[in-house]
């Protein structure tokens, strides 16, 4: 398998992927090891996980990371609830001692949280441990163990190693920065926003449905809006929102008709303050000048 390989699995899920992370894909790929990818909110760093998925026709696990998230979450905990009835059963049977306690810390009392499931797959799956830099520095070390050597410890059952490498992707927004122990142990790609032909091929690929001439303003319009004072940039994803509001609308062009285009940029625009923003006037002037 080569780099542009890469690219052609990803380009038939509709994925447009660029040569430098296509490369860094291949890379990781073949190395085994885990991707990085950093980029802004909205750029596509979690569906490329979704797509490998896709691509490779194999499970997706993801660890959503947030502030706080700690091994039982990540890795694994016990059933306490089943352990305290097997207790209670076990004392009403009279049961004591060591058997008692080998039988609760057991396989069949162990929770499997995403890190555990993904090294216990048959068939390799994508593990997608998204917006790493939300976690705190604590849980980096939590996965260090699983990046380095592809195996958890549960002091009651011993080292459980992997039973197929999964294929890691790990994002992060550029919250906090992430150690350099993390880092080391990791391919790195940085994800920016599509250029004008990447995003067209992009919105092709999704909406084929789309007129050439409206697919243009689309584009055009969309890479004009990031470019303005706002406080959060629509992604590829809302770029594709705002495609099917439109087509929806019966919208050919784009300075057709304004009210339904200011109705549309609901798809694009987040928050209060940005949806102020953009008025009327500048979403006609931006309209008039895209394509």
């Amino acid at each position: 398998m080569n780099w542009t390989r890469v690219q052609s699995d990803m380009a038939k899920q509709g994925y447009v992927a660029s040569d430098d992370l296509s490369m860094a894909l291949h890379i990781a790929l073949t190395l085994g090891k885990p991707l990085l990818l950093e980029g802004a909110a909205g750029v596509g760093k979690t569906d490329i996980a979704r797509t490998l998925a896709r691509a490779y026709d194999t499970r997706l696990i993801r660890l959503q990371c947030y502030e706080g998230l700690d091994a039982a979450q990540a890795i694994y905990e016990w059933n306490y609830q089943r352990q305290l009835l097997a207790i209670r059963a076990a004392a009403e049977n009279g049961e004591t001692g060591k058997t008692i306690e080998a039988r609760l810390f057991s396989e069949e009392y162990l929770l499997q949280r995403p890190l555990l499931q993904a090294i216990r797959q048959e068939v390799p799956p994508v593990l997608l441990i998204d917006e790493i830099d939300r976690a705190d520095e604590e849980f980096e070390a939590y996965l260090l163990e699983v990046l380095s050597d592809f195996q958890i410890t549960v002091p009651e059952l011993g080292t459980i190693s992997a039973t197929s490498k999964p294929i890691v992707i790990l994002t992060a927004n550029g919250t906090r920065d992430l150690s350099d122990a993390l880092r080391r142990r990791c391919i790195y790609a940085h994800v920016d926003y599509p250029d004008r032909q990447t995003e067209l091929a992009i919105l092709q690929a999704r909406c084929p449905d789309v007129t050439a001439h409206l697919g243009a303003q689309i584009i055009g319009f969309v890479q004009a809006l990031r470019k303005e004072d706002l406080e959060k940039k629509p992604g590829v994803a809302e770029m594709l929102d705002f495609s099917a509001a439109l087509a929806g609308l019966g919208l050919a062009d784009l300075t057709d008709d304004p009210v339904q285009l200011q109705a549309a940029l609901t798809t694009l625009l987040k928050t209060q303050a940005d949806c102020g923003a953009i008025t009327t006037e500048i979403a006609q002037r931006l309209a008039g000048t895209a394509g």
